[in-house]
């Protein structure tokens, strides 16, 4: 049984996938546990690797603007 901060884990995990990454509650139920937690590792892995990009990006705008 999953604890009450588990649950409610998986519950703002599923809300963000189904509200910022456009999947269906359907889809997500049906994910073989593995499945989803590969897709959620490549999910963040991607949110980190943009996070950089911008940072870099807000970088290179400011030294330009010296």
């Amino acid at each position: 049984m999953l604890g009450h901060d588990k649950l409610a884990s998986y519950f703002k995990t599923n809300f963000g996938l189904i509200q910022h990454h456009k999947y269906s509650l359907a889809e997500l139920e049906n994910m073989i546990p593995w499945e989803r937690t590969m897709y959620i590792g490549l999910l963040l892995q991607y949110l980190k690797e943009q996070e950089t990009k911008m940072r870099e990006a807000e970088m290179i705008s400011r030294n330009s603007r010296r």
